[in-house]
């Protein structure tokens, strides 16, 4: 089984890429956020000819998920069901024979003093309450997405002066350890841990993918069963260098 990650910041935009990677490298299940198209408008009729089939909830011009795949997905569920605000446009699930994937595009935050980098701590915490009501640990779970924090210093290439940026702020950090400790392993460092492996090259950087300034914020966790059927992972950086590319690139794990 092949699971993939990748926020395209609008699929409409980049439909065409998306769908010559999947025919490149074939992967079972596509993790999609920042889709940014209200769910009358998805792409959806081509992807299907593609072979796959699709799960999203979506917005105009913002957020969005969606979940590709070979296989039809069965129980989709949307959003964070704990009274609070829903944000359906953030978290999609859905179930493929004995594995649930949860895809989700975390709030970035905007600035450390912003409302909104409480609400993205919040948030974290909310998740980890959800998958301690929906799972346990001894449940075949993938968790991927976007999850907007460079959790250790070998994640983003100059943690020294970014102590402060919502993507790195220990309090940030955390709370996505907090979500970690449900039982989640981090299946890329798992083979890969060593620096210098990024999945984000922010837009405003000149050159950033060739003086190597990234992020990795783009994840694929595994509960315990999954993880011990991981078989590789890698980041192919290549989509990153395309005319129009997105700011992320594709995060893929192997599992047996």
């Amino acid at each position: 089984m092949r699971v993939a990650t990748y926020n395209v910041n609008s699929i409409r935009l980049r439909l065409d890429s998306v769908l010559a990677w999947m025919a490149r490298h074939k992967p079972d299940i596509v993790c999609v956020q920042e889709t940014k198209v209200q769910d009358a408008d998805f792409p959806e009729a081509p992807i299907r000819q593609a072979g796959y089939h699709v799960a999203f909830r979506g917005q105009k011009a913002y957020n969005g998920v969606a979940i590709l795949s070979t296989t039809p997905p069965e129980d989709v569920r949307t959003g964070l069901d704990d009274g609070g605000p829903a944000d359906e446009t953030r978290l999609i699930r859905a179930r493929f024979g004995e594995v649930t994937v949860v895809n989700t595009y975390v709030p970035q935050g905007r600035e450390v003093d912003h409302e909104m980098f409480q609400y993205k701590l919040q948030w974290l915490r909310r998740l980890r309450e959800y998958m301690d009501r929906h799972f346990s640990t001894r449940d075949p779970v993938i968790w991927a997405g976007d999850l907007n924090v460079a959790i250790q210093p070998m994640d983003v290439y100059n943690p020294e002066d970014r102590a402060r940026h919502v993507c790195y702020h220990a309090d940030a950090r955390s709370a996505l350890q907090y979500c970690l400790d449900w039982g989640f392993k981090d299946v890329f460092r798992a083979f890969h841990p060593e620096a210098g492996h990024y999945t984000f090259f922010d837009y405003r950087t000149a050159d950033a993918m060739d003086r190597g300034w990234g992020w990795r914020i783009d994840y694929i966790l595994a509960s315990p069963p999954l993880t011990a059927r991981a078989r590789d992972a890698f980041i192919d950086v290549e989509p990153r260098r395309l005319p129009k590319a997105s700011d992320h690139t594709y995060l893929v794990a192997d599992f047996q």
